[in-house]
């Protein structure tokens, strides 16, 4: 009887150590694959504490651009570290998330504003419902460019009052990451009501609401739309991508039939993408043929510039964003009725906002160009 018991424990034990490295293989896997997407031209990763990394990871999904993220733990010594362990607060790990985002359509300065827009900064002992040190808010940069974006961010938020306490969110140098147990993976989407329920009883989206309800979703604290400004070279470097600062500062000009806007046909209003000034009205958009996103006329005159271009030798019609001075693209008089232009403008210099997002963005006055129900 004994030996049958002394098999039997030997057959448990070596089901769970199975069971262990099963899972320690998933994890290998998806480290091994989001190595291999790191390879590919433009992506580039980050890496952020904000709390429960269920919400985290919900949070930086929702991004247009952002190709993939990952629950794990960073910043502490342990090697391998499971829930059970980081959980206690013994380990010096956090909850973190890891962002795998292609820079030619986001860029790092507008993840950190994500990251701002979903955490309670000024929080040292944790994060809403979740205490403890393995729920401290944090960015972890890979470079000195990530550092400087993120201090200077900082910074600014720091300044801007949003805020009554100061910001404690602490600025770390990357080493580790380690993948969270597979069952933490896109928590939100195989268990929505458990989630639902956490997340509502925590009040992370309480404490969102009540700071940022008033403050458009995709400007920084200290802009508003009475003020639209162009920011320094250093800044739009950092803001933008690359193809966006070739075209708005260096009058560059993106492929034809291969841009974001050309064969867009959702309903809403296109910004300029450096000042953040209304420029177009979807209702005013039409299908040129040309392959770049094509308007009957301006959403605000006032904010179009004109400009005689004499360059590729021929003369042409240049528009320019009055307040950010971006380079748009161009007016021709062969479009449709009935005003009978064509401004054929570049999306790498644009910014679209739905019509559902634009009483929260701050352009409430333009949901009357849309249907009565908004």
């Amino acid at each position: 009887m004994k030996t049958i018991m002394l098999l039997g424990l030997a057959i448990l034990i070596g089901l769970v150590l199975l069971g262990f490295q099963h899972s320690k293989s998933q994890q290998q896997d998806m480290t091994n694959e989001m190595d291999k997407n790191m390879n590919e031209k433009n992506i580039e990763k980050a890496t952020f504490a904000g709390g429960c990394f269920w919400c985290t990871e919900s949070d930086f999904e929702k991004i247009d651009g952002v190709l993939e993220v990952v629950s794990g733990y960073t910043g502490g010594d342990e090697m391998n570290p499971t829930y059970e362990q980081v959980s206690s607060g013994m380990t010096g790990h956090y909850e973190a998330v890891q962002v795998l985002y292609d820079s030619e359509k986001t860029t790092y300065a507008a993840l950190l504003e994500v990251f701002w827009r979903h955490v309670d900064p000024t929080d040292a002992g944790g994060q809403f419902v979740d205490r403890g040190p393995q729920y401290r808010s944090a960015i972890f940069y890979h470079n000195e460019e990530q550092k400087a974006a993120a201090e200077k961010s900082r910074e600014k938020m720091d300044r801007s009052g949003v805020f009554k306490q100061p910001i404690v969110t602490e600025i770390i140098p990357f080493k580790k990451f380690y993948m969270a147990e597979e069952y933490h993976q896109d928590y939100y989407k195989k268990n929505p009501i458990r989630y639902k329920m956490y997340r509502s009883g925590s009040g992370r989206d309480q404490f969102i609401k009540r700071i940022w309800e008033k403050m458009p979703a995709s400007k920084t604290p200290s802009e508003n739309h009475s003020a639209f400004s162009k920011p320094n070279d250093n800044v739009l470097k950092e803001k933008l991508t690359a193809l966006q600062y070739k075209v708005t500062q260096k009058d560059g000009t993106e492929p034809p039939f291969r841009n974001e806007y050309w064969d867009y046909k959702k309903e809403g209003i296109y910004v300029d993408i450096v000042s953040g000034e209304p420029l177009f009205s979807s209702t005013d958009k039409y299908d040129s043929g040309t392959g770049w996103p094509s308007f009957t006329k301006p959403l605000v005159p006032g904010n179009i510039v004109e400009h005689q271009d004499r360059s590729l030798f021929m003369v042409r019609t240049e528009v320019r964003s009055k307040h950010g001075d971006s380079h748009l693209g161009h007016v021709f008089p062969d479009g449709p009725q009935p005003t009978g232009l064509r401004y054929c403008i570049n999306s790498a210099a644009l910014r679209f906002i739905p019509k559902e997002e634009l009483k929260t963005e701050g352009f409430e006055e333009y949901l009357q160009l849309f249907s009565v129900s908004n």
